[in-house]
Parts: structure tokens; C-alpha cells; sequence
């Protein structure tokens, strides 16, 4: 048996909650079904669970810091609501053609998360739904899988495939690493 993760790092859009597209307002934030669950999952054992999210929008023009946090916020309520919660998030608020170190799959994120909060990055868990969430795990030699929904393209899951893990659901990737038996 895996030992458990020293962390266990998650995107936010499609990965936690529903892709809105640049989501912008507290009420388009809608969980996806299993996600508080699977989050408390990852309280219960005691591991952190930690948000690192590209919110391009913000670069945009199209929502601001404010509204991002007022997201988030409402992220927070909806699992406390369910008994869960997220232990950091931290976001990049470039755009793609920025040069930025922050952006997925870029790793300056995970770096200031594996510092604010004693994680050894080697030992971390990256879960999203696009290619990207989970290709800054290779980069930090950490494990990666997969949770495609709909608009994962097709590329993706089949680079996953070969480099990481593939799971049909957030529940089922913790399966995988989360077991204390």
C-alpha cells in the first residue's frame, strides 16, 4: 500500500466545481456531485487539501479580485456546508501569453503552497481535469491523475494516459492513494 500524499492538490473549475466559463459570481458556483465528499475525504486523513487554480479572467477584464474571492467564499461555504473544507487556494490571474511563473502548468504556485504549508512536493497528489493541472507534477516528480469531463480534449486524455493516471471520477482517483487499510 501507497503511503498517504503529503498533500493533495486540486483544481477548482471542472475539477471541484462546475466549469461556468469564467466564472465570475458567488451564485454560479455549483459543486459537482461528490466533490464535498471526496474533499472530506481528504480532511479526514488529515491531508491538505489545497486549490491551485488559473483564473485568466482575471487578467481579462472580465471579473475582478474581488470576484474571484467572492467565488471562493462561496466555495467554502457550499463544503463547509457538507463538512469539508480547503486548507490554501491559491490563484494565477494571467493570461495565457503573460510571462508568469504562476500559471499551471507552470510550478511557482505549488512552490509557495510546499513552503507556506511543510509540503513535500515529491510526495503530493495533483488532481484536475485538464492536462495542465497534472503536468506540474511531473515537473516536480509527484503523481498526477486525470479527472476529464466533457471539454477535456481528447489529446489530453490520451498524454495522460501515457504519463499519469486516468480516473472517471475525483472519488475514484482518491481511491487510489487515499486508502488507510
Amino acid at each position: 500500500m501507497n503511503p498517504l500524499p503529503s498533500a493533495v492538490f486540486l483544481d477548482r473549475d471542472g475539477t471541484i466545481i462546475k466549469d461556468a466559463h469564467y466564472l465570475s459570481r458567488p451564485e454560479q458556483v455549483e459543486l459537482l456531485e461528490g466533490a464535498a465528499e471526496a474533499i472530506g475525504r481528504i480532511n479526514a486523513v488529515l491531508v491538505p487539501a489545497v486549490v491551485i487554480t488559473n483564473q485568466s479572467g482575471i487578467g481579462r477584464g472580465y471579473f475582478s479580485i474581488a470576484d474571484y474571492e467572492a467565488t471562493e467564499r462561496r466555495l467554502n461555504e457550499l463544503l463547509a456546508e457538507r463538512g469539508a473544507h480547503i486548507d490554501a487556494a491559491y490563484y494565477c490571474p494571467h493570461i495565457p501569453e503573460d510571462e508568469c511563473r504562476c500559471r499551471k502548468p507552470d510550478t511557482l504556485l505549488f512552490e509557495r503552497a510546499s513552503k507556506a504549508l511543510g509540503i513535500d512536493l515529491s510526495n503530493a497528489l495533483f488532481i484536475g481535469d485538464r492536462y495542465r493541472d497534472i503536468e506540474a507534477a511531473e515537473r516536480l516528480g509527484a503523481t498526477g491523475v486525470l479527472v476529464p469531463i466533457s471539454t477535456t480534449p481528447r489529446d489530453e486524455i490520451a498524454r495522460a494516459m501515457e504519463s499519469a493516471r486516468v480516473a472517471d471520477s475525483l472519488s475514484v482517483a482518491l481511491d487510489w492513494y487515499l486508502c488507510t487499510n
